[in-house]
């Protein structure tokens, strides 16, 4: 009983640090990916929701510029099109054999990854619920004499939300368990502290153990998504 409990705080100690890659991803990577979103979308424009007094007429001409949407359209595809942990590798590694000096640290790192890559992944599920937004709707909006701030917030962002909740709730899930990755640098996460005991002291059972956590934080989130879908189900689209 000693030994379980012994176990079970160790790997609460790395899920600990599990939960911190999760939500600095999380925090960092949802915004991020909105921003590169609008650069990736040539034909809509994000910033017109701003008065122009307010400098949004230089990013109206910026959107334009389309050389910037497909080299934003580019990098999102290298990095959907490669694995997560060879990006963790490279961030690490990288720096050190280009320039000779450490840049990051490995937990550094680790949220550099992740915050790039799944904000290529989130930036598609925003262009996505932008883009599939009716154009009409906007124009009708112009017509009774709505502002372009009006139409956005008003018509545009619900039906935005409404279309990206389960999309997004299914990367969210993703990364809980993508998290265990960053063993791969020897952050010391729950899976790397699981590892620990089957290499020093030939113990399976707490390798297995970790799966409870995540199936606990994946349930979790389950059902939190899915109360918010229920909230926004008086909005169809």
């Amino acid at each position: 009983m000693s030994l379980f409990i012994s176990v079970t705080m160790n790997l609460l100690e790395g899920f600990g640090m599990t939960c911190l890659i999760f939500l600095l991803t999380l925090v960092l990577a949802l915004p991020l990916g909105l921003i590169v979103s609008f650069g990736s979308m040539s034909k809509w424009a994000p910033f017109r929701i701003l008065p122009e007094r307010s400098g949004a007429k230089f990013y109206n001409k910026l959107r334009s510029f389309r050389p910037v949407s497909f080299l934003i359209r580019l990098f999102v595809w290298v990095i959907r099109g490669t694995p997560l942990m060879l990006q963790l590798l490279i961030v690490f590694f990288g720096p050190g054999i280009l320039w000779q000096t450490s840049v990051f640290s490995r937990f550094q790192a680790t949220i550099v990854a992740f915050v790039i890559n799944y904000a290529c992944y989130f930036s598609e599920i925003y262009r996505g619920g932008i883009e599939g937004v009716p154009h009409g709707q906007h124009e009708a909006g112009l017509v009774l004499g709505m502002t372009r701030p009006q139409i956005f917030f008003k018509v545009t962002l619900m039906q935005v939300i409404k279309r990206i909740v389960p999309p997004m709730s299914n990367e969210i899930i993703t990364l809980v368990k993508d998290t265990s990755l960053a063993r791969i640098i020897a952050v010391v996460d729950i899976i790397f502290v699981g590892m620990r005991y089957v290499t020093s002291e030939a113990l399976l059972w707490p390798l297995f153990y970790t799966g409870a956590f995540y199936l606990i934080f994946c349930g979790i989130l389950t059902l939190l998504f899915g109360f918010i879908e229920r909230r926004l189900s008086y909005f169809k689209v």
